[in-house]
């Protein structure tokens, strides 16, 4: 009498294709593992999340850097600048095509209006005197839109935003203030007050530049 098959007991060719997916499951997550994960941890600085990456105007942006504008003990604000490709330099900041962010959590209270008049200070003493005029205008205009919210508070948001269809605007709280102010060189004598010759703060420029080092310095992630 023949007796039937053990159920118990897979067939030898559906054991052995059941182990030949475990394997290739096995070798694939080792690939990932390998080469890193697919998205890279957020940033946190003094406490506040900087994404590694961010979608703006259509265009995948990646965190550049991170650092803090520190006066002696006295912390304004934690800031991450956002491009299309990584850049090292002023120069290749200036030089990176398509939208930018420059993002700002806000670590004190301050009065809109001196955020304005540093704004100011920041752009004229990394501007080219021949340069200036054609900025005036525009400057004063973003002026007016900063001095208009009054008062920056601790945990607000500021994102200098630009795309080079839509200009450069101002965005307070995920909310744009105004309308946008037209021109790459606007934005770029902006990013200049940052990352320029003369910045309001140089571990916060060589932070921005991605020098982790630097950046560390003032309690930023290394």
């Amino acid at each position: 009498m023949i007796k039937p098959p053990d159920r118990r007991c897979p067939p030898l060719a559906a054991f052995v294709s059941r182990v030949a997916a475990i394997a290739a499951f096995a070798l694939a997550a080792l690939a990932v593992t390998a080469t890193g994960p697919a998205f890279a941890a957020p940033v946190i600085v003094e406490g506040k999340r900087f994404d590694d990456s961010l979608r703006l105007f259509d265009t995948d942006l990646v965190l550049n850097g991170t650092g803090v504008r520190q006066v002696a003990w006295f912390k304004g604000y934690a800031a991450g600048l956002y491009l299309g490709v990584a850049a090292k330099t002023a120069a290749a900041v200036a030089a990176t095509a398509g939208p930018k962010r420059l993002r700002l959590h806000m670590l004190q209270e301050v009065a809109a209006a001196e955020f304005s008049k540093a704004v100011h200070k920041g752009v004229t003493r990394n501007t080219a005197a021949a340069e200036l005029p054609a900025l005036s205008d525009r400057l004063a205009v973003f002026e007016r839109l900063v001095d208009s919210l009054a008062k920056v508070r601790k945990g607000d948001i500021v994102d200098l935003d630009f795309g080079p269809a839509q200009g450069t605007s101002l965005v307070f709280n995920g909310k744009r203030v105004g309308e946008p102010i037209a021109g790459d060189d606007f934005y770029a004598a902006l990013l200049r007050s940052f990352v320029g010759d003369q910045p309001y703060d140089e571990a916060l420029k060589a932070g921005l530049l991605g020098r982790r080092k630097a950046a560390a310095e003032r309690g930023a992630p290394s």
